[in-house]
């Protein structure tokens, strides 16, 4: 019988190769290293992991699930509060009250009725997480987020309507598609809109993201080793 696969102990290695590897591409693409942060994204990893890549310096982190992130990270904040943690995960609105309270970031905003939620909790809760629209670059059914032709007037919607602060756009490239020309597309959709961050690139992809301009990139499993 097989085995789940163990998480690595090597963090403070992991976490300074990839380190390394934004720095290099940040070179290459004639980038500034310190214009790029890392993510390293915790998904499934346990708190007493997460505290190793705490320990080796990083302070910022992604969590996919509301639900999961509020078994580890309250606790983790508060031994650490210089922690900046971003929601990377699809956000349902009956879960907004505990997103907002927790998150500094929320990378996935991407429909009206979330939208409303968020800023109904602000002006109750007076928390202000920043916010990211996240764009189906892929027009992918089954996957979240604004189809790109529709991504200007949301935003206007979410700033006009709302009174929402929207300082970028995220995507996640469709699996078997060259994420080249997504990363493209956000680019260019996030500089018609004078939008500052570029949440793209994962750990296969990342310095392909770099190069066309990615401010945040969501890295795990380079990290962390792969889920169980």
């Amino acid at each position: 019988m097989s085995s789940a696969p163990s998480i690595p102990s090597d963090i403070p290695a992991r976490l300074l190769l990839v380190r390394q590897e934004i720095a290099f591409a940040a070179e290459a693409a004639g980038r500034d290293d310190g214009s790029v942060k890392l993510v390293a994204v915790t998904k499934t990893v346990p708190a007493e992991v997460i505290e190793g890549a705490i320990d080796a310096g990083q302070r910022v982190f992604g969590e996919n699930r509301v639900q999961e992130a509020q078994a580890k990270w309250p606790a983790l904040k508060v031994h650490h509060p210089d922690i900046e943690l971003h929601l990377v995960g699809p956000l349902q609105s009956n879960k907004v009250r505990e997103a907002v309270a927790l998150f500094d970031v929320i990378e996935t905003v991407d429909r009206p009725k979330l939208a409303r939620a968020i800023a109904e909790e602000i002006a109750r809760s007076g928390k202000r997480p920043r916010l990211l629209v996240q764009v189906n670059t892929g027009e992918e059914t089954q996957k979240a987020g604004v189809a790109p032709g529709e991504t200007a007037d949301f935003v206007v919607l979410c700033r006009d309507t709302f009174g929402l602060t929207v300082e970028g756009l995220m995507c996640i490239p469709p699996f078997d598609d060259e994420p080249a020309m997504h990363f493209a597309l956000l680019a260019k959709l996030a500089e018609q809109l004078k939008l500052k961050e570029l949440s793209m690139g994962m750990s296969g992809d990342f310095a392909r993201a770099i190069s066309f301009g990615a401010t945040y990139v969501r890295i795990g499993s380079a990290i962390f080793g792969q889920r169980a």
